[in-house]
């Protein structure tokens, strides 16, 4: 296509713009309602995702040793269970320092446990931490059977709960988000398919004055695709706006900030902006092409 064939498509798509104003408005706002409604599933889908993740990197397997257990016998089980391609980390926390720890997590309490260090009664024990959150169970079984595990801890029963209710929760958000995507892509088009049945005696002129079909559709391109930009840039600056506030109001609140852990504003808002753009145009392009298809056959 030539440069000046294209800049006149790029012409007329701005002026049809204008010269349908109130249905472009239309277009644009159904557009921006529909993608303020998604962008706010996606960011609160993405700080649910985060949320999880961040609950699951707390998991781990607290392994208490049995008492006397030789310094070889501890070395030995340590390199076994580092060995294991699920694990990530192996921590060897000695009998004095679980004690140490203890007396820290009680706070002010501490001094009622000052003598233990002469009979200290804990274990030395290992905080074993896997790869993936979802494989702590496995990991936990194989370790139970090594010589001289007297137990351990990982949260069974709880963790297996926390895992299902965390994949119950990304499956509604993502199921969500393209059941909204879907629902977006055939109510924009049927507004912009107005904007086009409105003009279809246009169309039809142009077709039988000898116009070929890609002639006919780049300005409807064209319009399509700055109708889908545009009504994605208001609800992009409403969500950043709305969500710098959000932050802002929960950093402020000492119990606010503890209670909840919101993904930072960056680059949030870029990945937010990038994925409501892309839609707003492609939604935009495809309702004006799939719209005009129609009228085509003279």
């Amino acid at each position: 296509m030539k440069i000046r064939t294209l800049g006149r498509h790029v012409r007329e798509g701005v002026k049809n713009l204008g010269r349908n104003g109130w249905m472009s408005f239309a277009s644009v706002s159904a557009v921006t309602i529909t993608l303020f409604i998604l962008g706010v599933f996606l960011i609160l889908a993405m700080n649910v995702n985060y949320f999880a993740k961040s609950v699951e990197k707390q998991v781990e397997i607290r392994v208490f040793m049995a008492d006397l257990t030789p310094k070889e016998d501890l070395q030995k089980f340590e390199q076994s269970v580092r060995n294991m391609p699920t694990v990530e980390s192996v921590e060897f926390i000695s009998k004095d320092e679980g004690l140490k720890q203890f007396k820290e997590s009680m706070g002010d309490k501490a001094y009622l446990f000052d003598g233990l260090e002469k009979g200290n009664p804990l274990p030395d024990s290992f905080v074993v931490k896997t790869k993936l959150p979802q494989d702590t169970p496995a990991v936990a079984n194989q370790i139970k059977q090594m010589k001289s595990v007297r137990s351990l801890n990982y949260g069974e029963g709880t963790v297996e709960k926390l895992f299902a209710a965390t994949d119950t929760v990304r499956n509604v958000g993502i199921g969500f988000i393209v059941g909204l995507g879907f629902t977006a892509m055939f109510l924009i088009a049927n507004t912009i398919k107005l904007t086009i049945v409105a003009r279809r005696r246009e169309i039809e002129i142009m077709k039988l004055v000898g116009a070929t079909n890609w002639f006919i559709r780049w300005p409807f391109f064209v319009e399509g695709l700055l109708m889908g930009v545009s009504g994605a840039l208001i609800p992009i600056i409403m969500l950043t706006v709305g969500y710098y506030y959000l932050l802002d109001a929960i950093n402020t609140s000492f119990e606010a900030s503890q209670l909840f852990k919101l993904l930072p504003l960056y680059p949030l808002v870029y990945q937010v902006a990038l994925a409501l753009l892309a839609i707003g145009a492609f939604i935009g392009i495809w309702g004006s092409l799939v719209s005009v298809r129609r009228f085509l056959r003279v």
